[in-house]
């Protein structure tokens, strides 16, 4: 039987408004069941003090748990490869950040392609790292410090919490554009890095600055210079490294990511509920305590940044040869 024209164009119209109706309706219930969030750090860190102040948020605002499972190793790949297999439903979500676009090139067989494998969901924060010197260094300002390396090349150690993490190629890249030549101390972690370096045994470290703030307070470091474009607001009097080395740009930086091919309604669900979380002025003044600057980008944002961190990275671990330990 021959259906009128008029008819069969009403009915496969109504066909294909069927899968765009099913996802709004799911991305209208979901989440519908508890929600994972994936942090591939040790509990305690930056990226974990940020999963938790997020995931309590949008617990409350979706009506749903959202679990925060910590997942260390591999730099942050093991965490963020069970993201990748995860199912695209929006149930398991990653906390991402600067070492996945740093471990994009210094892992030369992963698994999976960040950038390819990820969809960006919602930039969190970005943090300042920190130029800290022992105070018996005879040196004040960021001119001092390059002045008396170049002087003693054979006296100065950079200090960093690991080969290829965020102080180490903060450290290269400083080396790269003054053309410095700073012997790398790798540490296994932060805590012991900074204690050598309150102890004299290093020189020089650029340091998460939620690691080192309460050491400057205390007059056991000394801050140079902040590693961001614009100076950072818990430390006002503390110049940006770019005042002297001019285009020096350095942040780590938190956000949530999911597997490839979550649906877009999903994706822009979080991302709003995200973004408003930021906007409210106890969550903001959280992050800002830490020394953070909030994103509050879209995903698209979001995604050139990844990208253009990891060109950024990549150039610099090139040019130091810079090998996983």
């Amino acid at each position: 039987m021959k259906l009128p024209r008029r008819r069969f164009l009403r009915l496969a119209a109504g066909a294909a408004a069927v899968p765009a109706a099913s996802r709004i309706a799911s991305a209208q219930i979901y989440p519908a069941r508890p929600v994972h969030l994936i942090v591939p750090f040790a509990a305690g860190g930056s990226t974990d003090i940020v999963a938790r102040l997020i995931g309590a948020w949008l617990s409350e605002r979706l009506a749903q748990p959202f679990v925060i499972e910590n997942r260390p190793g591999a730099g942050s790949n093991l965490g963020t490869e069970l993201v990748v297999r995860a199912p695209p439903d929006g149930y398991t979500l990653l906390m991402v950040g600067a070492p996945n676009a740093i471990n994009a090139t210094l892992y030369e067989r992963l698994s999976f392609d960040f950038i390819r494998d990820i969809a960006p969901v919602a930039g969190i924060i970005s943090i300042p790292n920190v130029m800290v010197v022992n105070p018996s260094l005879p040196v004040k300002t960021v001119p001092e410090f390059i002045a008396y390396a170049r002087a003693n090349p054979a006296n100065v150690a950079m200090a960093s919490a690991g080969t290829g993490g965020a102080t180490h190629v903060a450290g290269e890249l400083f080396k790269a554009m003054t053309g410095l030549n700073m012997v790398h101390v790798p540490y296994r972690g932060d805590a012991p890095a900074l204690i050598d370096l309150m102890g004299g045994q290093v020189q020089v470290m650029f340091d998460l600055m939620t690691a080192s703030i309460e050491h400057i307070r205390a007059g056991k470091l000394r801050a140079l210079a902040v590693t961001t474009i614009t100076r950072s607001p818990i430390l006002p009097t503390i110049p940006t490294v770019n005042e002297f080395v001019p285009g020096y740009d350095m942040s780590t930086w938190v956000g949530v990511g999911a597997p490839k091919r979550t649906p877009a309604e999903i994706v822009e669900r979080l991302n709003k509920e995200i973004n408003a979380a930021l906007s409210d002025p106890k969550i903001k003044a959280q992050f800002e305590s830490l020394g953070a600057t909030t994103l509050a980008a879209s995903p698209a944002a979001f995604g050139k940044l990844i990208a253009d961190e990891t060109e950024k990275w990549a150039k610099v671990i090139r040019t130091a040869n810079i090998k996983p330990e």
